[in-house]
């Protein structure tokens, strides 16, 4: 399988397309007016305490307080029980013991704001290098389960521990404690003099870190992660990847400058796009793909579709066989859909970067045999998603629910908004029903005031509506109340705006 990266920079925005065999499966889109918060640093203060959720609100100077519940609290034993600490296990105590209003906690971002809700934060604190993540005042050495051959990884975690005590001498003023490390997928076979220096800059900029937060105040990023592109190459590329381009020169030199430093290998693969040329997004479909992504149906190559819905608490996907009529019998027609449903649904979820509770109805399947193998399908179709899946089994009621860890929002939220004559609903009233509301308006102002005459104000469908198919009610509405009533289309109301004035 070739993949490629395109990179369009402007100074607006960075956006990054992941190709797979020429078909765009990742979009990453990083505003500079909203740029994520997710790993973020800060000395945030306890707003709230939430006993009964064993959770607080944090302020961390955003608009929205942060949420941190109590699986997320870090505390050494000593802070815990004033250095009585007791020798079996310990059990914390309730959270409103060890939080207090006002409290200053140093803490990071796990997820960003969406919707309605504010950041998700944790005081467990990692931070990402090339190789290696940083897990302050924790001795746990771990080594990314992607590494699967046994002798590799006792490898990795023996030197990493050797090269930690070997920092730890040499470095006496750095903090004096012990540091914990998880090993990367790409530190797989990589030398001791790479992994050394990836932890004395990752033990550095902790160090800075800490003396920061001595002086800091609330709302102040004390740590914040790489920029989009150099984060792709850090986090994303692997030996799959042969090219990189990018469109911007300025980010092409500054990204041929980081990976010298940091990750010599890919050096070469990077290439300038000039801008000379055809946008580099048009180039490859990527365009014409965003577009479609934004849309509820989702065409099938058989003929079948998916319609995607998503709402704050879950997402549907609704598969049907629309033209697709098969050519043996319906059981083996379904199953095919189901086939190819399968493989669509991962490579949206990825685009869409669609998240939390999933549930796909795919067309109901009699045989065992072929539920199975549409599973198996979709859990294969996934194995190449960096965001963490789980997969439920085929309901009774030919369901299968899953979960997709989302940590920032989707791809519709970063460039869609809710629509405002609908309000997000995705339905707006007819213009018959907001015909006869207006006859109810204008009969509640009649009863109400003693006008000389009365002023419509709707949008051109309804006054066109009045006047046509609603003429003779509004006719008979005008004798009755015994007053006149002027209609005037505005051709900025929505279909369901409308206002009935006084004259």
């Amino acid at each position: 399988m070739s993949a490629e990266i395109l990179m369009n920079v402007t100074p607006q925005e960075s956006r990054v397309a992941i190709l797979e065999n020429g078909v765009l499966q990742e979009l990453i889109i990083e505003r500079n007016s909203s740029r994520g918060k997710v790993s973020n640093i800060y000395q945030g203060t306890v707003h709230r305490i939430l006993p009964g959720m064993e959770a607080a609100f944090i302020d961390i100077g955003l608009d929205k307080k942060a949420f941190l519940h109590a699986s997320d609290l870090r505390f050494t034993p000593s802070e815990v029980f004033n250095g009585d600490t007791p020798n079996e296990e310990i059990s914390y105590p309730p959270i409103a013991e060890l939080l207090h209003v006002g409290k200053k906690v140093l803490v990071q971002v796990i997820k960003d704001p969406i919707g309605t809700k504010g950041a998700r934060l944790t005081m467990h604190i990692t931070i990402p290098s090339r190789y290696l993540v940083f897990m302050p005042d924790t001795d746990s050495i771990g080594v990314s389960s992607k590494i699967e051959e046994e002798e590799e990884r006792t490898r990795l975690k023996e030197l990493v521990a050797g090269l930690r005590d070997q920092f730890n001498e040499s470095n006496p003023n750095s903090s004096n404690k012990m540091h914990g490390f998880i090993v990367r997928t790409v530190a797989e076979g990589i030398n001791e003099e790479a992994l050394y220096a990836d932890m004395m800059f990752l033990c550095k900029l902790w160090h800075g870190v800490i003396e920061d937060n001595k002086t800091s105040t609330k709302g102040v990023v004390m740590y914040s992660d790489l920029p989009l592109t150099q984060r792709v190459l850090r986090d994303v590329v692997g030996e799959k990847i042969e090219v990189i381009k990018v469109d911007s020169r300025e980010n092409y030199l500054n990204l041929i400058q980081f990976c010298k430093t940091y990750i010599p290998e890919l050096a070469d693969r990077i290439e300038h796009y000039p801008l000379t040329e055809r946008p580099i997004f048009d180039l490859h479909g990527v365009e014409d793909e965003i577009q479609k992504s934004l849309k509820r149906k989702v065409q099938l190559k058989s003929g079948g579709y998916l319609i995607i819905d998503q709402t704050e608490a879950m997402t549907t996907i609704d598969v049907n066989t629309g033209g697709f009529i098969g050519h043996r019998n319906l059981e083996e027609t379904i199953f095919k859909t189901n086939l190819e449903a399968a493989q669509t649904t991962a490579r949206q979820l990825r685009l869409r970067n669609l998240g939390g509770i999933i549930i796909i109805d795919f067309i109901d399947m009699h045989e065992e045999e072929h539920k199975q193998e549409v599973l198996t399908a979709l859990e294969k179709a996934l194995e190449n998603d960096h965001a963490k899946t789980s997969v439920s089994d085929v309901s009774s009621l030919g369901l299968v629910e899953m979960t997709r860890k989302r940590t920032r929002e989707s791809l519709e939220h970063v460039l869609c908004e809710s629509c405002p004559s609908c309000e997000g609903r995705g339905y707006v009233k007819t213009a018959t029903t907001v015909c006869y509301e207006i006859f109810r308006e204008i009969s509640r102002e009649y009863r109400q005031f003693n006008a000389r005459e009365l002023l419509v104000l709707a949008s051109q469908e309804v006054i066109e509506l009045l006047l046509d198919e609603e003429s003779d009610s509004f006719a008979e509405l005008q004798e009755f109340i015994g007053v006149p009533i002027r209609l005037q289309g505005e051709g900025l109301y929505s279909q369901e705006q409308f206002d009935v004035v006084l004259v």
